[in-house]
């Protein structure tokens, strides 16, 4: 397929008149003060590869491997969550709920669309607000456990809150051994913020409602990628659905996106003025 750079008012106006899947990535936070790994001046992985597991990630397999890699996990969320925990929507997740997508299929973990009304939405990695045992699978509240991990590590924040924010909820930071980490309550097992780590599948559910809301496009519809660089096979998945069926796709991302060959119109722009002007422009053909 040949990508188009067209004018943003063409794009625009072919978005106004049709129903849409929108699928949003860490660019769509970025102006509520969450950083992404991969926008513009986002750090590579140390082979240099731009579509690698960033740095420092911890994937699935770690989390589960022990005592360490769960203290050295919480105690850079519990760090990052004091920031996150109090982020709040932008004038790009405002203007997606008044657009109200077919569906609304969230790459986040912040919960920042939920905050500002979006209805029909899948996260599909999750939230980070919720935590899940791995033992017993009961699920709970994060801010119980925030408040758990305060009364564990009183002097944590005060001690390292200058640490770098990262964009999955944690920070940059080493010296994690005297952290002391919260169990369940219920029956003493390991916690994990109730997430899609690297190394894990999406539920399978949440995969179906999304492939069956970009199939119901069809060639009317169009699918709109915003802030997202398309990395994982989570998100780009629904963009190959969706050029494979002939219905349009449209990227709005800051540099390139492995989906951009993908894609019938491109754009270099940020997401929250689009997102407004998109919103306006629906608006008024209602």
């Amino acid at each position: 397929m040949t990508t188009t750079q067209a004018p943003a008012s063409e794009v625009l106006d072919l978005l106004a008149g049709r129903d849409v899947v929108v699928l949003t990535g860490a660019g769509v936070s970025t102006d509520s003060g969450i950083p992404d790994y991969r926008g513009p001046g986002a750090q590579r992985t140390s082979g240099g590869s731009r579509w690698a597991r960033p740095p420092g990630v911890m994937t699935f397999q770690e989390f589960v491997s022990g005592p360490v890699a769960q203290q050295r996990y919480w105690a850079r969320s519990h760090l990052g969550w004091a920031r996150m925990g109090v982020a709040a929507p932008n004038a790009g997740h405002h203007a997606l709920a008044e657009i109200d997508p077919a569906l609304l299929i969230t790459q986040n973990v912040d919960g920042l669309h939920e905050a500002a009304g979006s209805r029909r939405l899948v996260a599909i990695h999750g939230r980070v607000a919720d935590v899940v045992c791995l033992a017993c699978r009961r699920t709970s509240k994060r801010a119980s456990l925030e408040a758990r991990l305060d009364d564990l590590n009183a002097d944590w924040m005060v001690r390292h809150g200058q640490a770098a924010m990262r964009p999955d909820g944690d920070v940059d930071l080493d010296a994690t051994a005297d952290f002391v980490v919260a169990d369940c309550e219920d029956c003493g097992g390991v916690l994990k913020p109730d997430v899609v780590f690297f190394g894990e599948n999406v539920p399978a559910e949440r995969v179906a409602r999304c492939y069956d809301a970009v199939d119901a496009l069809g060639t009317d519809g169009a699918v709109l990628v915003a802030g997202s660089s398309l990395t994982v096979m989570s998100g780009l998945r629904f963009v190959k659905r969706a050029a494979k069926a002939g219905t349009p796709v449209v990227i709005v991302n800051r540099g390139v996106t492995r989906g951009d060959d993908l894609a019938a119109y491109k754009l270099e722009l940020g997401t929250s003025d689009f997102l407004v002007e998109l919103a306006q422009r629906r608006r008024t053909k209602m």
